[in-house]
């Protein structure tokens, strides 16, 4: 059974409150992610104190052992469990800074190595269909084939797409300026079919779609005038896909994915393309090799006399 938030101890939650003010002022991290550590953590704070630990110094090896392992038993699997083990390891990190505690038992703590799911990415070929499938003959057509464009183009994240200003698409250099997470910024090329169809929607739509009273800056608009929700990129990708009779599960990321992987395939270097991503730790980047190796299997199956 739970314990109500109110009910555990000021030894507790204070340096929660802290760690959470922390990551968000120093650190910059994004809303998702600060809400992430907070859930994570605040189930981990009332098992200890369940377990009738009121300071975190008391904490011992034994009963973090024992909190995975309840974790584990409730079904949670090594991606979950994983991502409780780095949040309570930064939050242990803050609390050794602090001087809460002496020592960062959470250093010891080793759970199996979470398996990546290789996602499934799209053909070029199927890359085309959707894009060509779109009417361009309306204002939303123009905007949708403009915006799918750019997240194939440049490998956004859909977050990143739907914050992305006007002032951000430099045309000339042929580059676009994307803040991802925690506010970090980057430059990625975007190439000239998106930037064609963005001058298109530009000088043709934008205004029109405009609400004067939303003052919106963001580069792509709803109907209303207003900034697109992640939600509602999802819907225009999926009207597309279903148009086209492909069969794959296609979502925004669906793009980022196939993005890098045909970089990748075209013989792009891992170090470009995890700096295009955004990409923080190269291991991230790691899993489209994956998928290309099993493009060159296929190949060589295909093509090689003896495969």
């Amino acid at each position: 059974m739970k314990s109500n938030e109110h009910e555990l101890p000021i030894s507790l939650t204070k340096y929660l409150k802290s760690f959470l003010y922390f990551i968000e002022l120093e650190k910059g991290l994004a809303d998702n992610t600060i809400y992430s550590y907070k859930n994570d953590l605040s189930r981990f704070i009332e098992f200890i104190y369940i377990n009738n630990v009121s300071y975190y110094k008391d904490v011992s090896l034994e009963l973090l052992e024992s909190f995975f392992k309840e974790l584990h038993e409730l079904g949670l699997n090594n991606s979950s469990r994983a991502r409780y083990l780095s949040a309570i390891r930064e939050f242990y990190k803050f609390l050794n800074y602090k001087k809460v505690i002496t020592d960062n038992k959470t250093e010891k703590l080793d759970l199996p190595k979470s398996s990546r799911k290789i996602p499934e990415v799209l053909s070029f070929n199927e890359v085309s269909l959707i894009l060509d499938i779109i009417e361009t003959q309306t204002n939303l057509g123009v905007r949708d084939r403009a915006m799918l464009e750019t997240l194939y183009a440049s490998g956004l994240r859909v977050s990143e797409l739907i914050n992305v200003k006007e002032r951000d698409i430099l045309f000339e250099e042929g580059i676009i300026r994307v803040f991802g997470k925690g506010s970090k910024e980057r430059i990625v090329p975007i190439g000239s079919s998106a930037l064609l169809f963005i001058r298109q929607y530009l000088s043709e739509v934008r205004f029109q779609l405009k609400n004067p009273k939303r003052n919106s800056e963001e580069l792509f608009l709803n109907s209303r005038g207003g900034k697109l929700s992640r939600m509602g990129v999802w819907k225009i990708i999926d009207k597309y896909v279903k148009m086209t009779n492909i069969e794959k599960n296609v979502h925004p990321h669906t793009f980022r994915h196939s993005f890098a992987t045909h970089l990748l395939e075209g013989g792009a270097d891992l170090r470009a393309v995890q700096e295009m991503l955004g990409h923080s730790d190269i291991s991230t980047t790691q899993i489209y090799t994956h998928i290309d190796n099993q493009y060159l299997k296929e190949i060589h199956k295909s093509f090689h006399p003896r495969a």
